[in-house]
């Protein structure tokens, strides 16, 4: 009896895959409002826009990605304060979507806009993101103000500022 209770526990932990019994339990993913990552891109223009993307975590960490006219390009770390993180959130907090927003030519919040303007992207832990063309500016000023003003709260103003 027992040889037989031995030989179905062999066979019964055979069945579970490798790695379900390899890794870990994972841990509930944290509420959005704990500090997810916040990633700023912003898009070229007709001009010297400086183009890059930028990502901050809830602990302070965060990337610096230049593309373009920026002083810096290629991925840089960069470290702040989570107090420097919660700031910068909280200036974009109103403004975003529950999944897609776009303010971009040709939509409802733009129906007419100039052309060759430069463009942000803010996606919050990847899940929700606005889309925002700066020649929509017209009936979103606070929203456009609010994109320029987010970079400088963040240590990457020597990265963005092109020679």
């Amino acid at each position: 009896m027992r040889e037989w209770m031995t030989v179905a526990a062999l066979l019964v932990a055979g069945c579970t895959p490798v790695e379900l019994r390899s890794r870990p339990v994972a841990q509930p993913e944290a509420a959005p409002a704990t500090g997810e990552a916040i990633t700023l891109a912003t898009g070229p223009c007709f001009g010297t826009c400086p183009v890059y993307r930028v990502t901050i975590r809830a602990d302070g960490s965060g990337t610096f990605e230049g593309q373009r006219f920026t002083e810096v390009t290629g991925t840089r770390a960069f470290t702040a304060d989570p107090a420097t993180y919660r700031r910068f959130a909280a200036l974009l907090a109103r403004y975003r979507p529950q999944g897609e927003r776009r303010i971009v030519m040709g939509s409802p919040d733009c129906p007419v806009a100039p052309t060759d303007m430069p463009s942000a992207q803010v996606s919050w832990g990847g899940r929700d993101t606005l889309d925002f063309y700066y020649g929509c500016r017209t009936g979103n000023e606070a929203l456009a103000t609010a994109l320029r003003d987010a970079p400088a709260l963040l240590p990457i103003a020597g990265f963005i500022k092109a020679k």
